[in-house]
């Protein structure tokens, strides 16, 4: 099953295509909780290349490195990719309102489809709160 979340972006597509694949970015937007945050991140952007973020309780607690390989790369407009079994994709469009960023993925068995959404929505919310910030 896929599991889809999307958020609206109002800022120049180049802008958010560069925050949602830049490291230095990624680390300042990718956790689903003010308990968490992202320690490192890697990212080969192009097909077959592969990505990595470390993503870490505060506490230290937990982490685990959520990682995967890059299956398809249309800068400014997709990046689809394989983590484990599973697969993502990741729709950039633009309009007068900004930038519709659109997010589908695999669901895994470990946790229930509304909580994986959830924490993939909280995600992109932040991110879309990075950008914005940034202006």
């Amino acid at each position: 099953m896929k599991i889809i979340v999307e958020t609206n972006v109002r800022a120049p597509i180049e802008r958010v295509w560069q925050a949602y694949t830049t490291p230095d970015d990624i680390v300042q937007w990718n956790a689903a909780s003010d308990d968490w945050h992202t320690t490192r991140s890697n990212v080969d952007l192009r097909i077959g290349g592969t990505f990595s973020s470390r993503m870490e309780a505060k506490d230290g607690s937990f982490g685990f490195d959520f990682a995967g390989t890059y299956t398809n790369v249309v800068p400014n407009h997709l990046i689809e990719y394989s983590f484990g079994d599973r697969t993502a994709t990741v729709e950039f469009s633009a309009s007068p309102e900004g930038v519709k960023v659109r997010v589908s993925f695999d669901a895994e068995t470990t946790h229930s489809d509304e909580q994986q959404r959830d924490g993939w929505q909280a995600i992109l919310n932040n991110f879309a709160r990075h950008v914005e910030g940034q202006k």
